[in-house]
């Protein structure tokens, strides 16, 4: 019997009990298992001709093979196939020289032909692995069972009630512009042993995974708009105390919550169902097979459907597609348009760009590494490009909602900017207004600080006047410096900028300022 009774139990602020962090991880040892499904980014559908273009009027995209009409045929993607077996080599796998489809069959509205084209017992990649880091640097390596090629569904959208979900909806819509779609399912084998960073080691890969694929150039990855989705295993087995005989122990039932599409989700939603598992079991249930979907918004699972297991879906090989089988040659030839791998990348660039640790995770939390590097390569200083990108820039997409590469402004623009303080003719202050006139269209930076009458007075004629009148005015600062408190020369200096509008060069003020004192 479990020592825990229901008054130890918090409550999740929904309708299930959840035991604390502590406690779940001092009795319970996690299992995760990850699927990852990832839309490829190819100008046509898997098995049609139809185009891909995210965002177009409901079910202009469509054709009679990805609705299922009887009599339509398919014909495999060349491209998506090619984009698959480059993600698998990417992943280390072993490629497949011979695979094959299948039809998983079950009934759902938005799957026009009541199976999905999808791959099973013979998958294109297998056998991999993915070594992932956290922010303190621990690393971690992730197995990979299968890399296999399927097609998506279409979208519901369920109108009516509160929770846009199908129960309260007065109706619902199918849009099948989605349907055929190429996806790529990448499953990981059962992850152990990781305790209690399973949630940060569950985030940190499909950080990691995004980053590859982006690399790849086989998707955009945009996890809001479903390019990537995360599925989430999780189940727990008792803890021993003896670390060598964990592995002894057999698997909990798992549960699997669906399409989370973030990365602070994926490591929430984990630890929200390790709790829940943990007060169940703490409490003598048992926990059910199922699908569960995640709430940001409360920080939840509800319950979805209970889970199938493979035969129920009566898997057989697709007659109407042939068996895929590249040849050595052409698995070397795609092999050999690998990039860097990201890890690697970024660890090169930082110590081109001598970045310390905490400035490359703020280059990579703001998604910049891309945009820096080109902003380099364009003349910038490596420390304007970052200061620029993961800071002022950054924190205006951030307010408005956007991605750094829909702000605007170019990498070039911002070499440029970066150039004008460099050389001395802005300041921060300045650089910011130019940076204002660049995003509302003014032109490159150079012409809007032409256009705004912005630069720095460097002239000691008229920088000198202003420092003298400020001295004058200030004989009691004046003498605070010369007794030795150099730090209200601070207050002097800005009474001249405020005289000279900004337009000041600051250092060559407290220069001026530290010459007339001294004397």
């Amino acid at each position: 019997m479990s020592e825990h009774t229901s008054d130890d139990l918090a409550l999740d602020g929904g309708t299930e009990a959840v035991l604390t962090w502590d406690e779940t991880i001092a009795a319970y040892d996690p299992v995760l298992g990850l699927e990852v499904h990832v839309e490829l980014g190819t100008a046509t559908k898997m098995f049609c001709g139809c185009p891909t273009e995210f965002g177009a009027e409901p079910n202009s995209q469509v054709c009679p093979v990805c609705l299922g009409l009887p009599g339509s045929l398919p014909v495999v993607n060349e491209k998506g196939v090619e984009s698959a077996i480059r993600i698998g080599l990417a992943l280390n796998c072993t490629i497949a020289p011979w695979s094959r489809f299948a039809r998983k069959n079950y009934f759902y509205p938005d799957m026009p032909k009541n199976f999905q084209t999808s791959q099973y017992d013979e998958p294109i990649a297998f056998n991999g692995w993915l070594d992932v880091e956290l922010e303190d640097g621990s690393a971690y390596r992730v197995e990979i069972e299968r890399a296999h090629m399927e097609e998506d569904t279409g979208k519901s959208l369920h109108v009516g009630g509160a929770t846009g979900r199908i129960h309260g909806a007065d109706y619902s819509l199918v849009d099948y512009n989605r349907a055929g779609i190429p996806l790529i399912e990448i499953v990981t084998k059962p992850l152990t042993g990781f305790g209690d960073r399973a949630p940060e080691v569950a985030k940190a890969y499909v950080a990691t995974l995004r980053d590859l694929l982006r690399a790849l150039g086989v998707s955009d990855v945009k996890m809001e708009q479903g390019s990537l989705r995360c599925d989430a295993n999780v189940s727990l087995r008792p803890r021993k105390k003896k670390p060598e005989k964990q592995a002894e122990v057999p698997f909990g039932t798992r549960t699997e919550t669906k399409n989370v599409n973030s990365l602070r989700s994926v490591e929430r939603a984990v630890r929200y169902e390790m709790t829940r598992h943990a007060a169940v079991l703490a409490g003598g249930g048992s926990i059910l097979q199922e699908t569960r979907h995640w709430h940001e918004d409360t920080g939840v699972t509800t319950s979805g459907r209970e889970k199938s297991d493979a035969e129920d879906y009566r898997y057989f090989p697709e007659p109407d597609l042939v068996p895929i089988a590249p040849t050595a040659d052409s698995i070397e030839a795609l092999r050999a348009t690998l990039p860097e791998p990201p890890v690697q990348r970024r660890r090169r660039l930082q110590g081109e760009w001598g970045y310390s640790d905490l400035e490359m995770r703020d280059v990579i939390n703001a998604g910049a590494i891309e945009i820096i590097e080109a902003t380099v390569a364009a003349g910038a200083t490596p420390a304007g490009a970052r200061k620029w990108w993961s800071g002022e820039i950054a924190r205006r997409a951030n307010l408005d909602g956007r991605e750094l590469t829909d702000m605007g402004i170019t990498p070039r623009a911002v070499a440029e900017l970066d150039a004008l303080v460099q050389g001395g003719r802005l300041n921060d202050s300045m650089a910011r207004q130019v940076l204002d006139g660049v995003l509302a269209g003014e032109g490159n930076p150079g012409a809007v600080a032409d256009a705004r009458g912005l630069a720095l007075v460097s002239d000691d004629g008229a920088l000198g006047a202003a420092v003298d009148e400020v001295i004058a005015a200030n004989p009691d600062l004046v003498e605070k410096i010369r007794s030795g408190k150099v730090q209200a020369a601070g207050a002097l200096i800005g009474q001249v900028m405020k005289a000279m509008a900004g337009q000041a060069d600051a250092a060559r003020v407290r220069e001026l300022i530290m010459e007339r004192v001294g004397s």
